[in-house]
């Protein structure tokens, strides 16, 4: 019997932007999901030009009324793709939560802790699949570092450190008027409070936790903007404090001239220690105490949940556009599942979820008030 492909509408990701076009390229690249509507602008003529380019066949020129009739018709979408400025992601995402519709939303999940425990409520109650889209953890090496931390490979966790340094805000680009990511996400009315910390600060702390399986219990920060005039922060840096005594560091900048998507990670336990870096994404480096360091590629390593998310031999290259199909693969899976009213599969379990969106929220808010006290430890809540 072939296999249904889920009908997907988009809200956001017109002419101009960037993430709209990787999350219709991960939605297709395994032949998963159909894109049949789109709310791409709120101007309806760019709306209904967007939906023609990228071959959609419903256009609305408001989201409101696409999740109404999306949801009344026969043939409406299964799920939503959320891809707008981080200010309307809660909103978009409660209407369509509201309509019985799943949701893929873009990262953070809100622009504020509050919006998030709400989003989270609201899902659990509709008892729809809420997907948030940390890339990165759709890498097959990533998911192959939380095995080995998960079967105790590298003894129990004493030291994490992460970095994602960026360039392309070094100066002030927000400025020309010419570059529309710049604009909204240098803009706190459309960003939220927090700039570089709510973009990538949050990747950068959901990796950890994800590889891990544990988040940090306090923090001491420092949010600071370098670029003069600029409303928000394009850096952060703080020190990290866990349950069970171990200690971290998480650095994210989006001035670090010469950078370009540097997002590295160690982790570091009583018997080895394991290392990955997101501009060579089919390695990881293991290396135990007082042994040789151990390249391990993707396509060789034996495990189930690497496998689950690699799609060619060894020796070819996968990167970012099929971490991100992977997101969409398990999000499948698991709207299939509840649908039908049962379980998920296990290997599509590791998708990361409308709780784990609030976690990145309470980051941000632990973040934000260790900062503006100077640096003070602040407790993380729901650690």
């Amino acid at each position: 019997m072939a296999q249904r492909r889920l009908r997907l509408g988009m809200v956001g990701g017109g002419q101009g932007a960037f993430i709209g076009a990787v999350h219709r390229i991960a939605a297709r690249l395994d032949d998963r999901f159909e894109l049949v509507a789109g709310a791409l602008s709120s101007d309806p003529q760019r709306a209904q030009a967007s939906a023609a380019e990228a071959g959609i066949a419903r256009s609305y020129a408001d989201w409101r009324e696409m999740a109404g009739a999306e949801a009344a018709r026969e043939d409406g979408i299964d799920a939503v793709a959320i891809v707008t400025p981080n200010h309307l992601h809660a909103p978009v995402a409660t209407a369509f939560l509201e309509a019985g519709i799943h949701v893929v939303c873009d990262k953070p999940l809100a622009i504020s802790l509050a919006e998030g425990e709400a989003l989270a409520k609201l899902t659990r109650e509709k008892n729809r699949l809420f997907a948030l889209t940390h890339t990165y953890s759709g890498y097959p090496m990533v998911r192959y570092a939380r095995e080995l931390i998960d079967s105790g490979e590298l003894g129990d966790l004493r030291v994490v450190q992460v970095e994602y340094a960026q360039d392309w805000l070094a100066e002030p680009i927000e400025r020309s008027g010419t570059n529309k990511q710049a604009g909204w996400r240098t803009d706190p009315a459309l960003a939220g409070p927090a700039g570089c910390l709510g973009d990538i600060g949050t990747h950068a702390y959901q990796l950890v936790a994800f590889v891990t399986g544990v988040t940090p219990s306090a923090l001491a920060a420092e949010v600071h903007t370098f670029v003069p005039g600029r409303r928000i922060d394009d850096h952060v840096q703080a020190m990290l404090r866990y349950a069970n005594g171990a200690r971290g560091m998480l650095w994210a900048s989006q001035v670090a001239s010469g950078a370009e998507n540097a997002l590295r990670l160690r982790v570091y336990g009583t018997k080895a220690n394991v290392a990955f870096d997101q501009e060579q994404p089919n390695e990881l480096v293991f290396t135990p105490l007082g042994g040789s360091a151990e390249r391990l590629t993707r396509g060789r390593v034996k495990s189930a949940i690497a496998a689950h998310a690699t799609r060619v031999p060894a020796g070819h290259p996968e990167g970012y556009l099929e971490a991100f199909a992977q997101l969409y693969k398990d999000a499948a899976l698991q709207i299939e599942a509840l649908d039908a009213g049962r379980a998920p599969p296990a290997e599509s379990l590791l998708l990361t979820t409308v709780e784990d969106g609030v976690a990145g929220l309470r980051f941000i808010e632990a973040m934000l008030a260790s900062s503006a006290a100077d640096g003070q430890w602040r407790a993380i809540g729901g650690a």
